[in-house]
């Protein structure tokens, strides 16, 4: 009997380990757990992430081919990288570190590069392959210059044509996929689509730019800018740029208008208790704020700078924070989760599948479930079998897609 392929599947960065030997071993306890439990006779798709040292171990002759047989005897079968944390992403305190080396450097350059001639060797023939990455990188002090968008567009140029040649000489088709996040450079719809318009999609190289360089789209991230799912899709689609992957993660909101007069004081301090218990120090919380129209107005670099306001009045609009709670949370405590934006950037996607940009479909298909902050989520919603977490939050995104068809 045919093996059977599940849909689509998580961003292993949750287990991830810093070097191959861990990262299999991870994989072999975690990946082969969540494949036994939702598609227990086939296959699991995994979305690897393969930190700068594994993917050095990688480079030796007949050590992807290895890896890819130890894959595939634990069917498992990798589609999508992601290639934003380039260093170990679960140390003590990861925070700003997470977006060194910035795509000024050589370095981030030829790391992607290896990540796409590792994936070309793992994928199997005629498949298309997907590598998310950073943003451009964390504006130090506050600023980004002209010349710093050009030294990074020269660089992801360079990059384009690389991923050109490859798909010249083995028809494996790779495209790297810029991540906006809030806080970085490109941290909207309307950041990427202008980095896209006047650093990327001109010149001699602007077909093959096109083709190779997409969008990540986190819902989370979106979210947390309050953009409506809908609407930059739409745009998106409308400027030619190309969706790469689709990172299905869900953000905390911080309901602050649901507080009434009459209970006004007794609602807040319930929601201050929630926040405070949600700082943890290894990752960075981006806290933005909602202005009277409900959309974008301010941000905050971590939630401990917006807790900071705890002896101010009660802010009148709600706070969304980047924080990736499971995706099948509607709500915990005083505490909402953007698990709505997931349903609508699901049904936008599906219902333009169509939709083609250069001769190649505007969307690859590639979903991934990223909720890589299972080790530090409030005791609310942790769950200790990691596995079974994991399975439970693939389950429901099948579900939902069984609803929007």
């Amino acid at each position: 009997m045919k093996d059977t392929m599940f849909p689509f599947g998580y961003c292993t960065n949750v287990h991830a380990g810093p070097d191959l030997a861990r990262a299999q071993a991870n994989l072999q306890k975690f990946a082969v757990a969540v494949r036994d439990i939702v598609v227990p006779q086939g296959i699991l798709p995994v979305g690897m992430w393969l930190a700068d040292t594994a993917v050095a171990e990688l480079q030796p002759a007949g050590a992807c081919e290895r890896f890819r047989d130890w894959l595939a005897e634990h069917r498992l079968a990798p589609y999508t990288l992601n290639g934003f944390p380039q260093r170990d992403f679960h140390g003590p305190v990861v925070k700003h570190a997470v977006y060194e080396p910035s795509w000024l450097t050589e370095s981030r350059q030829r790391y992607s590069i290896s990540l796409a001639h590792i994936l070309h060797q793992l994928l199997p023939v005629d498949t298309v392959g997907s590598i998310s990455t950073l943003p451009l990188g964390w504006p130090s002090a506050g600023q980004w210059t002209h010349q710093q968008n050009q030294i990074a567009a020269a660089n992801l140029r360079g990059l384009a044509r690389n991923f050109a040649q490859l798909y010249q000489q083995h028809g494996r088709e790779i495209v790297l996929a810029l991540e906006p996040e809030p806080g970085c450079v490109l941290d909207s719809m309307d950041d990427l689509v202008q980095f896209f318009q006047k650093y990327l999609l001109v010149g001699d190289d602007a077909d093959l730019c096109r083709r190779h360089l997409t969008v990540c789209h986190d819902i989370c991230h979106s979210a947390v800018m309050f953009e409506p799912q809908e609407e930059v899709l739409r745009t998106y689609l409308d400027n030619g740029i190309r969706i790469g992957k689709v990172q299905v993660s869900s953000a905390i909101e911080v309901p602050w208008s649901n507080c009434k007069a009459a209970d006004e004081v007794a609602s807040a301090a319930v929601i201050w208790e929630q926040l405070r218990a949600l700082h943890e120090p290894r990752y960075l919380h981006q806290t933005t704020q909602a202005d009277a129209a409900g959309r974008f107005s301010a941000m905050v670099e971590d939630l401990p700078v917006a807790l900071e306001t705890r002896n101010a009045s009660t802010p009148r609009t709600n706070w969304r924070i980047h924080f990736h709670v499971p995706i099948f949370v509607d709500r915990f405590g005083a505490l909402v989760a953007t698990r709505d934006d997931i349903r609508a950037a699901c049904q936008f996607l599906e219902s333009h599948r169509a939709a083609r940009i250069s001769n190649r479909p505007w969307f690859t298909g590639h979903y991934e479930v990223e909720t890589y902050a299972w080790p530090v989520l409030p005791k609310e919603l942790r769950n200790d079998d990691l596995a079974s977490g994991i399975a439970n939050e693939l389950m429901y995104l099948k579900k939902l897609f069984g609803e929007l068809r």
